[in-house]
């Protein structure tokens, strides 16, 4: 909530009180004790009504330039029937109307990122909690991990940036966002490292047979998904009143057990590890900083990107370094989505094959219980692709020749080589003897 206390001239005194009245809006007015003749308005607002009731009162007649303070307040919210009303109409409409001001969704933005220090400390402490997690199959430990990441602010701020017309705002936000990853990875790998030489995790654990290893070895659409959603989350919770510190942990997510794996791929000798976990790592960036920008547009943050470029554009070096700057996102959208989009295929396709045969009167006695696929870098070249079966059982049965039919059907239907793997997990039943 927010409280405007702005002084008005006694000419304008009936206009403004008369604007207020007919709006609906709740204001508070006393005389001005200088002994000026102007009197006091005061009107608790939220956030995103800033600016259109300040609107309101220019077009009543008060000076641009009369003396306004704009305040945060907590409780007028909860006290005043019309206040809540605000509430409902200014918290979350669209183009901009009721969203909070330019100027104040700059300095939210930049509120979320601490200092550099702090956030390089929380950025390798984040990396130490979710290698650890990961280690440890936990997904709570993981959890705690993204609620201690500062990546928010540094991930929303070239938005933010991008939308207002702040370069400097970009680029700053495109450093942080580098060095918060840096950091994190070598976190990662400095704890990886005294795990494995302190014997806390054996030095020939199959890391990619750990569960929670196992689900950021590679792209896949649920990845994308969380990073789009992430970004859309933090920006519109920046451009209304309502708390980011929940979509921060939605950043974190697509972001800090990604940075981990690489870390723990790194130590363990393992390159496709690396490499699959950084391309992971690398998509959900780009798509946090593309779905924040593209949210914070549709919410009328800029009514025209082409009008802005081609009205600002000028000829210089600096041109051209963002024009560069600008060229080599773009490919990397244009790369990652290619190779989003090719593991969202194969994936699918692996996902419907498998189904399909497991489906079959000869597997009565099997369920599916979990695919996972590998598709990295080498993949995406032609290397053979990997898919891991995993299948229950209640009974001895041995099916020698379903590894070959799971890797036929996939290869045709992916038009790639696969490796299939099966793992089985049996169940034995105790049955009450009778009699």
């Amino acid at each position: 909530m927010r409280q405007i206390r702005t002084r008005v001239p006694s000419d304008s005194r009936e206009a403004v009180t008369t604007a207020l009245t007919d709006a609906d809006i709740d204001y508070l007015l006393s005389e001005e004790a200088s002994g000026r003749d102007a009197v006091i308005v005061e009107i608790p607002v939220p956030g995103g009504g800033v600016d259109p009731i300040l609107e309101l009162l220019y077009e009543a007649g008060l000076d641009e330039d009369a003396y306004t303070v704009i305040s945060d307040v907590e409780t007028a919210g909860s006290t005043t029937q019309a206040v809540a009303d605000l509430e409902e109409r200014y918290v979350a409409g669209p183009k901009g109307e009721s969203g909070v001001s330019y100027p104040e969704i700059k300095e939210r933005a930049a509120d979320l990122e601490p200092g550099r220090a702090t956030y390089v400390a929380f950025a390798a402490l984040a990396a130490i909690v979710a290698v650890a997690g990961l280690l440890l199959d936990s997904a709570i430990v993981i959890v705690g991990a993204m609620v201690i990441a500062p990546f928010a602010g540094s991930s929303l701020s070239a938005a933010v940036g991008a939308v207002i017309d702040d370069r400097g705002m970009v680029i700053d936000s495109v450093g942080s966002q580098l060095l918060g990853l840096v950091v994190a990875y070598i976190g990662a790998v400095a704890m990886s490292l005294v795990l494995r030489e302190t014997f806390f995790v054996p030095a020939a654990l199959a890391i990619t047979r750990v569960q929670q290893v196992g689900t950021f070895l590679t792209p896949s659409l649920l990845a994308v998904v969380v990073a789009l959603a992430a970004g859309a989350a933090g920006a519109l919770a920046l451009a209304t009143d309502l708390p980011v510190s929940i979509a921060g942990v939605a950043v974190a997510a697509a972001i800090v057990p990604s940075a981990a794996t690489a870390g723990i791929g790194t130590v363990w000798g393992e390159p496709l590890v690396v490499a699959g976990a950084l391309a992971l790592l690398f998509m959900n960036v780009v798509f946090i900083n593309v779905s924040a920008y593209v949210a914070l547009v549709a919410l009328g943050y800029r009514d025209s990107v082409t009008r802005s470029v081609r009205e600002n554009l000028t000829i210089s070096v600096r041109t051209g370094a963002y024009a560069l700057l600008v060229l080599g996102f773009v490919v990397s959208v244009i790369v990652v989505s290619a190779a989003t989009a090719s593991y969202v295929g194969f994936e699918g396709a692996a996902n419907r094959e498998v189904q399909t045969t497991i489906d079959e009167p000869a597997y009565d006695s099997v369920e599916l219980v979990d695919v996972s696929t590998s598709y990295s870098a080498r993949e995406l070249l032609g290397g053979d692709a990997s898919v891991t079966v995993t299948l229950s059982r209640t009974t001895g049965n041995e099916y020698p020749e379903l590894a070959r039919t799971l890797q036929e059907r996939i290869s045709a239907a992916t038009d790639r080589p696969v490796t299939v793997q099966l793992r089985f997990l049996d169940y034995e039943s105790a049955v009450e003897p009778t009699g």
